[in-house]
């Protein structure tokens, strides 16, 4: 296999391109990286949403959807799509979002050794 630029890799006359995958554009050379890598450069972190919603027949019950998608904090422009996305087209209504969100690439957290125990 070769690369063969932008478009993917060229393998015998065949080109392969994945949507999850893209050029870098901090590379010289062709390369491949993940969206999720891009967008953790960009200062993207991993976003949970904790959705509580009434269920549609029975509005005294509450039934609860995960989501999870990189965004950006504190605004989320992500999950606020998400949300108006929700409030437009599913019918339970939306009682409470808890969020969590983590920042995937930071610096690594070191702790200095206070001793040194030897087993034999």
């Amino acid at each position: 296999m070769q690369l063969s630029g932008p478009d993917g890799l060229h393998t015998g006359g065949e080109t392969f391109r994945d949507r999850d995958m893209e050029v870098c554009p901090m590379v010289s050379h062709p390369s491949k990286v993940s969206r999720d890598f891009v967008l953790q450069m960009e200062g993207y972190g991993l976003a949970t949403a904790e959705i509580l919603y009434r269920m549609p027949d029975h509005p005294a019950l509450l039934q609860t959807y995960l989501w999870q998608e990189y965004d950006l904090c504190p605004r989320f422009p992500e999950l606020n799509r998400f949300l108006e996305f929700w409030q437009r087209e599913i019918e339970g209504r939306l009682h409470s979002v808890r969020v969590a969100h983590s920042g995937l690439i930071k610096p690594a957290e070191l702790r200095t050794v206070d001793g040194m125990f030897l087993l034999n």
